[in-house]
C-alpha cells in the first residue's frame, strides 16, 4: 500500500464503495497529497453530506462528521464557529451542495466563512440510480429526464463567486497535481474556498449522458473540453473554464469577524458575560 494511504486510509474500512473507474479514489488522493503537503493531519476535521463523493473522508484516520443530506455545510459551519482553529474541508456532490443543500451554500459564501469545499462533480445522482442533478447537461437523458433535460445547468464556481466565497477553482479528475495544489490553496486561504472536480462516472453518466462508459476516455474527453484561461486570449466557445477563477484576500472571514465583536463587546469566547 502507498506510504500516504497507510498513514491516512482505516485499511479495515477497505475496499471502498467506489465503481471501479470512479474518479473519487484521485480526487481523495489529491487531497491526502495536499493535507500531506500543509502537515495538518492533526489540526483537520471533514465533513460530508450524503452521495458518492461524501464518502471519501469516510476512510480518513481524522475526525469526519459525515452528515444529512445537503447538511454538510450547516454542520461545517457549526463546527468552524465552535473550533475555529480547525482547518475544516468539506467532501460534497454536484446534488448535495447544489440541490438540497443550495441554500447552506449559498450563505456560507456569503459569510465568507473559513471552509474548504471540495465539489465533486459527475454531472449526475450517481448512488441512487441516475437521476438528473443540477449539474446535468441540457438535453441528457436520466431516469428523471426521460425526454432530455429542459435545464440550463448550474455553474457551482459563478454561483460561490457571485455569492462572495473568496477563493474558487475548478479542475478535473484528469488534472490530479494541479488539483491537489487547489486544494492546499483553498486550505491555507482564509475565507470561503470551492473547488469544483469534474470527474468521471463510467456507471450512470457514462451511460446516461455522455454515451462513454470507459474512464480513460472519459478523462481524456475533460481534457478537449476544458481551456485554462491566460491574459488577451479569445475564450473558446463551448469549453469549460478550468484553473484558478478567484482569489480575493481583502474581505475578512467571518469567526475573525464575530471574535472582534466578542472582545468588542468584552465578551470571553465560550463564558458569557465578562
Amino acid at each position: 500500500m502507498n506510504r500516504l494511504y497507510e498513514k491516512y486510509i482505516k485499511k479495515e474500512a477497505l475496499p471502498t464503495l467506489f465503481c471501479p473507474g470512479c474518479g473519487n479514489g484521485i480526487v481523495q488522493f489529491a487531497a491526502i497529497n495536499a493535507f500531506e503537503r500543509l502537515g495538518i493531519k492533526d489540526d483537520l476535521a471533514c465533513v460530508s453530506g450524503i452521495g458518492c463523493s461524501s464518502w471519501i473522508p469516510c476512510y480518513f484516520k481524522m475526525d469526519v462528521l459525515h452528515t444529512m443530506h445537503g447538511r454538510a455545510l450547516a454542520f461545517a459551519q457549526g463546527l468552524k464557529l465552535a473550533r475555529p482553529e480547525k482547518k475544516i474541508v468539506v467532501f460534497t456532490g454536484d446534488g448535495d451542495c447544489l440541490a438540497i443543500g443550495g441554500n447552506h451554500f449559498i450563505h456560507a459564501a456569503a459569510r465568507n466563512i473559513d471552509l474548504t469545499v471540495i465539489e465533486v462533480n459527475n454531472y449526475i445522482y450517481g448512488m441512487t440510480g441516475g437521476q438528473k442533478s443540477p449539474t446535468t447537461p441540457e438535453g441528457a437523458v436520466t431516469k428523471t429526464s426521460p425526454f432530455g433535460s429542459y435545464d440550463e445547468p448550474l455553474d457551482g464556481c459563478q454561483l460561490a463567486a457571485a455569492a462572495g466565497a473568496t477563493y474558487v477553482a475548478r479542475w478535473t479528475t484528469a488534472h490530479p497535481v494541479q488539483l491537489e495544489k487547489a486544494i492546499a490553496e483553498g486550505i491555507e486561504h482564509e475565507g470561503f474556498s470551492f473547488i469544483e472536480v469534474l470527474t468521471q462516472c463510467p456507471v450512470q453518466a457514462g451511460r446516461n449522458i455522455f454515451g462513454e462508459r470507459d474512464p480513460v476516455a472519459m478523462m481524456a474527453g475533460y481534457k478537449k473540453i476544458t481551456y485554462i484561461r491566460r491574459e488577451g486570449m479569445e475564450i473558446p466557445k463551448d469549453k469549460i473554464r478550468i484553473g484558478l477563477i478567484k482569489h480575493d484576500t481583502s474581505k475578512t472571514e467571518y469567526t475573525k469577524k464575530i471574535r472582534e465583536k466578542l472582545t468588542e463587546n468584552n465578551i470571553k469566547e465560550g463564558h458569557g458575560n465578562g
